[in-house]
């Protein structure tokens, strides 16, 4: 029979020889399992005589003790090892500075309608918004449009498959705004009405199908071309910056009368198109229920898209619309 001592030695070498918590568990079942020394030790108690029998059993149970509180202690330490093993292996590093992914930002359209937005609020007017899918009126009716206008041809316009033939369209300018304002809305009127607009145009380097304006609406006692010719100005310098000039040349739109072009003159000297103006035709007041003759106004009108080529220099409007963000991400 094993001395209890050297049972307690044994348990103490292999338990420190045991790296993981298996391995412990192998040595525990060695030492203390069934088929270990220490069962064997127990069961050959039988033969000795009573009074040693007693003394061998106490040295036998301070054995088990001392075997289980050693090992007990190492399966802690194990444990204890590969909790630590698996954290460091979890561990994320909070610290490390990872380069952040770049900001997205506006689109040059946008951007540029923005900016038109807060120079004209800068300037006392509002901004009104209005339906893209209009009625017959309201694109053309309202705005003093005859009935053999070629705008109103299906080449030119977009229409709807709603209602009655040719009374439902896309909207081909946002003047329609203006007429539904001056409806609903009694004077003094200053608006701006920004907007997405549609025709049958051919896609190149200045013309899209679907194209963003912008126009102005101005309704007061006294209105003159006057007014006009000085809000082109102020909005050319705000916009534009020292250096810019305006001119108005003479032109024709069936909701004005007079009417003009306007040009911006750049610091060079040369002369750039930009839109279109003119006072508001009486027809045009009366179809929206205000009387021509207490009331004078003014509308103007450009293309954001064309602003957006001119200020940051770009060529071909298609540019805009191919989403490539190597192009984009240069504005």
């Amino acid at each position: 029979m094993a001395e209890p001592e050297q049972l307690v030695v044994e348990a103490e070498r292999q338990a420190v020889a045991a790296t993981t918590v298996d391995e412990l568990s192998a040595v525990r079942t060695a030492m203390t399992g069934k088929r270990s020394p220490l069962v064997a030790a127990r069961k050959a108690l039988g033969d000795l005589e009573p009074d040693a029998r007693k003394q061998a059993g106490q040295a036998l149970n301070a054995a088990k003790t001392a075997i289980d509180e050693i090992l007990s202690a190492r399966e802690a330490e194990l444990a204890a090892a590969a909790r630590a093993e698996q954290l460091a292996a979890e561990r994320l590093d909070l610290t490390e500075v990872t380069e952040l992914a770049a900001d997205g930002h506006l689109h040059v359209i946008t951007q540029t309608w923005q900016e038109l937005e807060d120079v004209f609020v800068g300037m006392g007017y509002r901004v009104a918004e209005g339906p893209e899918i209009e009625s017959e009126w309201y694109n053309f009716g309202a705005l003093n449009f005859p009935l053999g206008h070629p705008a109103r041809d299906m080449y030119d316009t977009l229409y709807v498959d709603y209602g009655e033939p040719g009374t439902t369209l896309l909207r081909t300018h946002t003047s329609p705004v203006q007429a539904r304002v001056m409806e609903n809305q009694e004077p003094p009127i200053y608006v701006v009405a920004p907007g997405r607009c549609f025709r049958q145009d051919t896609a190149d380097a200045t013309h899209m199908p679907v194209f963003h304006q912008i126009e102005g609406l101005v309704v007061d006692r006294d209105t003159t071309l006057g007014d006009l010719a000085g809000t082109i100005e102020a909005f050319t310098a705000a916009y534009f910056g020292p250096g810019f000039t305006s001119r108005l040349r003479p032109s024709y739109f069936p909701f004005t009368e007079p009417s003009a072009e306007f040009d911006i003159q750049r610091p060079d000297g040369t002369w750039l198109e930009l839109g279109g103006c003119g006072m508001v035709h009486p027809n045009v007041f009366e179809a929206c229920g205000i009387d021509p003759e207490q009331w004078q106004g003014f509308a103007f009108g450009f293309g954001i898209d064309r602003l957006a080529l001119i200020r940051f220099g770009i060529d071909d409007l298609r540019e805009l619309w191919t989403n490539d963000i190597r192009f984009l991400g240069q504005f």
